[in-house]
Parts: C-alpha cells; sequence; structure tokens
C-alpha cells in the first residue's frame, strides 16, 4: 500500500512505515506542497500525512479515491475537510498532547520576553550601545500578583496555567467547559469580555473555528488593559492582526508576541515596524523530542488504519 508524506518530517515517520512495507514517498521541496501537486499525488495512495500548510477541500478529497487516512502532522486540522472526509469514508487523524509541553514552553517564553524586553535589551547589546546600569532603562513588567488570563483551557491553555502559577499569578480562564486542574490552582472560570478588562497578561490557546475567526476583534481588543500583554501562540485568525497592530502603535497595550499570524507566511509589515512586539516563525512545536513524536503519533495512526484497526488518535467530524 502507497502513502504520501507532503513534506519531509522526522525519519522515525518513514522507517516505521517501511517497516510495515508500505510504499513511501515523500514531497522533498522545502515549501508547501503546490495545490495542483497535491491532487495528483494523493490520487492512487492509501494513506497521507499532511500538514496545516496542505488544504484539503472537497476538490482534493474527491481526487482521493483510495484514500483511507489523512493523518495532520498537527494538533490542528482546519486545513482539512473533516466532515467531507467523513462522507468519503476517510479517516482524519491529528497529533494531540505530544506536543502540548513544547508549545506551552514557547507561550511562557513569550510572556517572559515580552514582559521583560528581552528582545529589545539583548538588540542594545548587539548594536553596542549599552552605557551601563540606568534606572529606567527597559522597565517591564513583574508576573507575581497579576492576573494571567487563559483564553482556551485545553491540553496547552491548561500546560500554560500550570507554568504560569510558579510565578504566583492569579488564573482566570475562559472555555466552555470547568477546568478541574485549573481550579485547583485558586483559578477561575470567568467570561471572556471580563477575562480582558482585568487581565495583565493574555494568552491564546484555542482551535481556529468559525466561532473563534477574529475571536478577539476590534471592540474585544479595546477591553485590554493599557499595561496587558497578549500572546497568541495558537492560531493567528484568531485575532484580528490589523486592529491589535493599530492598538499596539497607539500603546494602547504594553506588548504582543506571536507565534502565528493571520495570514501566514506572509506577516502584516506593519509588525515589523513595532518595537513592542516579539515575532517568531511558528516554533511551538519545534523540538527535537515534540517533532518526533509529532511524526511517530502520525506513522502509528496510518499503519492502524491501514491494517483495518481504529485509529489511535481520530478527529470527530
Amino acid at each position: 500500500m502507497k502513502v504520501f508524506i507532503t513534506r519531509e518530517i522526522p525519519d522515525i515517520a518513514v522507517k516505521l512505515l517501511r517497516k510495515e512495507n508500505f510504499d513511501v514517498k515523500i514531497y522533498r521541496a522545502d515549501k508547501p506542497i503546490p495545490y495542483q501537486v497535491l491532487k495528483k499525488e494523493v490520487k492512487n495512495v492509501e494513506a497521507v500525512i499532511s500538514l496545516l500548510t496542505d488544504t484539503f477541500d472537497k476538490e482534493i478529497i474527491d481526487a482521493m479515491g483510495r484514500c483511507k487516512i489523512i493523518a495532520n502532522y498537527a494538533v490542528g486540522y482546519n486545513n482539512i475537510d473533516v466532515k467531507y472526509a467523513a462522507g468519503k469514508g476517510i479517516i482524519v487523524t491529528n497529533t494531540p498532547e505530544v506536543l502540548t509541553d513544547s508549545t506551552a514552553d514557547l507561550a511562557m517564553t513569550l510572556v517572559l520576553a515580552c514582559s521583560r524586553k528581552i528582545i529589545e535589551g539583548e538588540e542594545l547589546m548587539k548594536k553596542r550601545k549599552f552605557k551601563g546600569w540606568q534606572p529606567k532603562l527597559l522597565l517591564g513588567i513583574e508576573l507575581k500578583g497579576k492576573n494571567f488570563g487563559l483564553i482556551g483551557a485545553g491540553r496547552i491553555g491548561t500546560a500554560v496555567g500550570k507554568r504560569a502559577a510558579a510565578f504566583g499569578v492569579h488564573i482566570l480562564y475562559y472555555d466552555s467547559r470547568v477546568n478541574p486542574e485549573l481550579d485547583a490552582l485558586g483559578a477561575e472560570k470567568v467570561p471572556l469580555n471580563f477575562l480582558l478588562k482585568k487581565s495583565d497578561i493574555i494568552s491564546v490557546h484555542l482551535p481556529l473555528t468559525k466561532s473563534t475567526f477574529h475571536l478577539l476583534n476590534k471592540k474585544r481588543l479595546s477591553l485590554m488593559k493599557e499595561n496587558a500583554v497578549l500572546i497568541n501562540t495558537a492560531r493567528g485568525e484568531i485575532v484580528d492582526e490589523k486592529e491589535l497592530i493599530n492598538i499596539l502603535e497607539a500603546g494602547r497595550i504594553f506588548s504582543a508576541g506571536f507565534d502565528v499570524y493571520e495570514n501566514e507566511p506572509d506577516i502584516n509589515p506593519g509588525l515589523f515596524r513595532l518595537k513592542n512586539v516579539v515575532l517568531l516563525p511558528h516554533l511551538g512545536s519545534a523540538t527535537v523530542d515534540a517533532r518526533n513524536a509529532m511524526a511517530e503519533l502520525a506513522a502509528k495512526n496510518v499503519i492502524a488504519v491501514l491494517k483495518g484497526t481504529r485509529a489511535i488518535t481520530p478527529v470527530s467530524p
């Protein structure tokens, strides 16, 4: 049976698949696979390991005459029409849990970088402009005693909350469900607008859906405190980037940290002009441990389905 992988991923996936005598083909260019190339490559394969940058719409899915599984190499799966795939008998899987810690670590990295002006400080040093200790040089924000708002309290949001608790913050969270793990830390489940008004640090951890697209719009962004820090390691489209740039340019919040962008990989030029932002190139799961675990899980999902057993981490339509 044939398996197509839309980009080079850690070797552990290929080794597992070939151990099962599957015929594996990989798109080797170090860039997202073009739409028409993807359409051609998926026609005669039983399985595909895909990335978030690959669009599996109705046209692509209709071309997948023999395919039994699309194993997305990511937690998110908004790049796939899951319901339509299910109607065609194609199982969709993702890679949850294995990248929780790496993404939570990165979110806290952005929190600290933004609140303590770490990037500005490094640039000052590298440009050899440091003239010695100064009372008002790059003054930042301490975390202890602050309100730390989590927009989304799933696996990653919970992991971020646990890390933040070690800094002595008070956690507020917005989610559809009560979170006992966060509640045990003294956290409060609150409405979104309340969280935005009261939080000093806000970290976004929601999936991208129709209801979360531009959830943080102009009206909601305007509710934030002037000394607030906003972090997004979830999906860029959740935040109205243009409106956030306006707020940052006006100095109406303290700073923001991004690992994801609304039109990724195209970045709004306005972000590059701002000093009060930290920009990262989508590094949330970028650890050897996490990426290997993602590759292994994607491959194991393919093996399970092609062998006629249940997928390990199926996505419900």
